[in-house]
């Protein structure tokens, strides 16, 4: 079983399972903590609260740590399991649970990225300063689906094996500004962009860097920003 303590006492292993630092982690504790009590009392129970067997997740930060360390690494149901001395159900009902929590905090926060911009005006209202985007795709790993046809879509040949992928837009700093909903793993990065558009809400003195996986896309939007490949042969 992780050691929780541990890891919410060292900086570096806590940003390595979750993306946060400590600092960070402090700073989201209060308000997810009353978001979620918030949401018990919204709840019908049979039992008072606090009644009733002692969770393994039973304090605020043990629940953060969990659906942020889940949403870091994406693990099976039955690796969470393992890891958080729970069973497979448990975990599955705790991520369920715990996901709207978290998307709340993150919200009254505003840290929250948003699924799609619709207008350069509003990235401008919503992200001011910004001054280069990275717009890439990243892929998270699922369990192989049952079904035949949806084998073949989330097949990513890339990563070889199953997977679920976003388009995300990232600032000079790291931040997510903009993520997608989750697509198939086959779905290639260039295809993916066209027919969700984020470079089309970015201001055009942005500068905005992809890999080549966006081949194409500098023809559609004068900021793009493709690395160099050296011709073949050259030192």
């Amino acid at each position: 079983m992780l050691n929780i303590d541990r890891v919410l006492r060292q900086d570096r292993l806590l940003r390595a399972l979750t993306g946060l630092n400590r600092q960070a982690f402090e700073a989201l504790l209060p308000t997810f903590s009353e978001i979620y009590t918030q949401s018990l009392l919204e709840r019908p129970r049979q039992r008072a609260i606090g009644g009733g067997r002692k969770a393994r997740l039973h304090r605020p930060e043990d629940k953060l740590f969990y659906i942020l360390f889940y949403f870091k690494s994406y693990p099976t149901f039955d690796v969470a399991g393992v890891l958080f001395d729970i069973d497979r159900s448990q975990a599955q009902m705790w991520m369920h649970r715990l996901q709207p929590i978290l998307e709340a905090t993150l919200g009254e926060k505003m840290a929250l990225p948003e699924r799609k911009l619709d207008s350069v005006e509003a990235f401008i209202e919503r992200f001011p300063g910004v001054k280069r985007v990275m717009i890439d795709g990243t892929e998270r790993p699922i369990q192989r689906p049952q079904d035949p046809e949806k084998q073949t879509l989330n097949y990513s040949g890339k990563k070889r094996r199953h997977t679920r992928k976003h388009l995300a837009a990232v600032d000079e700093i790291k931040r997510i500004l903009v993520l997608s909903r989750a697509r198939e793993g086959k779905l290639h990065d260039k295809k993916f962009h066209d027919e969700d558009d984020i470079a089309g809400s970015i201001p055009d003195e942005i500068p905005i860097e992809v890999d080549l996986g966006f081949l194409g896309l500098q023809k559609q939007y004068v900021n793009i920003r493709l690395p160099h490949k050296k011709p073949r042969g050259e030192l």
